[in-house]
């Protein structure tokens, strides 16, 4: 009877460890769909783009060019207002630009663009298929939970036949947003040029949008001709602010004010 009775027992202790086990299978997490992210992410990138066109910021941008003993031997320095104009188009405003000071490296149209806050290799839907996406892996950024991917183009253009450009490098998609958080890696084909490996950190605007906030490179650029040129670059994207045209409410028994007549040129 003893015996049958710890026979018994084991028999119930192994099945509970048994159903304890399947029940932890279970519960696992489940593994992520990422056709499904990648659709999502890409979709809010267009938005993304689509929504920074209606918004003025301030950009702060540092390029320096660094010698063999760490002192900085040229620099660009350009703060600018991106505001929009009463017919609602957005410009540039330089407000503080002094004389350039770098002999080793030009910054190019290319640059600008990449500066502008709209980069123009952003992994938007109608250019997802021409990626590799590969799914890494999840990490923990601060306090947002990730799903990481490796981006890198399917073929690479030859810069000499196409101005079209590509990211290459890692990127932190935001688990519940589904939206880009952070991404390091630089501009494709480089050709002639050379871009630096860069990081781009995002924060979230007005509770719906993730925009660039802060981007950092320090890198070694390697020339055609084996120059080497080390360069740092700081760029602080900051006072984001929704366009809002100016809208005049008038009653509906108020007569709409009347243009003021242009005086007449005298003729000569």
């Amino acid at each position: 009877m003893i015996r049958r009775l710890g026979h018994l027992l084991l028999v119930i202790l192994f099945g509970t460890a048994a159903l304890a086990q399947t029940s932890a299978l279970r519960n696992a997490e489940t593994p992520p769909n990422i056709e499904a992210i990648i659709r999502a992410f890409s979709a809010k990138e267009t938005e993304f783009r689509q929504a920074l066109n209606q918004y003025s910021f301030k950009r702060d941008a540092v390029i320096q060019t660094i010698g063999m003993g760490g002192q900085i031997t040229g620099e660009y320095h350009r703060v600018s207002q991106f505001v929009f104009d009463d017919q609602g188009n957005r410009y540039e405003k330089i407000i503080f630009f002094p004389v350039p000071t770098l002999t080793e490296i030009t910054v190019t149209p290319e640059d600008l663009e990449d500066l502008g806050g709209i980069q123009p290799f952003a992994l938007e839907a109608s250019k997802i298929d021409k990626y590799d996406i590969k799914y890494v892996g999840k990490e923990r950024i601060d306090e947002i939970d990730t799903y990481v991917f490796d981006v890198a183009p399917k073929v690479m253009p030859d810069p000499k036949k196409s101005k079209e450009r590509f990211f290459q490098g890692r990127i932190w998609v935001d688990d519940r947003d589904l939206q880009i958080v952070k991404a390091r890696g630089k501009g494709v084909p480089e050709g002639k040029q050379r871009f630096p490996t860069f990081e781009t950190y995002r924060e979230n605007i007005d509770g719906r949008y993730w925009f660039p906030t802060y981007t950092y490179a320090d890198d070694e650029l390697v020339f055609d001709s084996g120059q080497t040129v080390h360069v740092r670059m700081r760029v602080r994207y900051t006072d984001f602010e929704k366009f809002r045209s100016k809208v005049r409410v008038i009653e509906e028994d108020e007569p709409a004010p009347k243009e003021e007549p242009k005086p007449k040129t005298p003729k000569p």
